[in-house]
């Protein structure tokens, strides 16, 4: 069996992947305060918990 040194698409390494139409990434639009909930909701979880074990 002979093989190509380079696939074509380098992700497609299984044939039925290789015969799968080649699809662009779309980028997922962000929230700019997406890193303010999360340090909110993070630090409210672990307050919740040090009082909760504490008291």
């Amino acid at each position: 069996m002979k093989r190509r040194l380079v696939l074509t698409n380098e992700a497609a390494r299984h044939p039925f992947r290789q015969t799968l139409p080649r699809v662009a990434a779309v980028p997922v639009p962000r929230s700019e305060d997406q890193d303010w909930k999360l340090f909110v909701l993070s630090f409210s979880a672990f307050f919740t918990c040090f009082y909760t074990f504490l008291f």
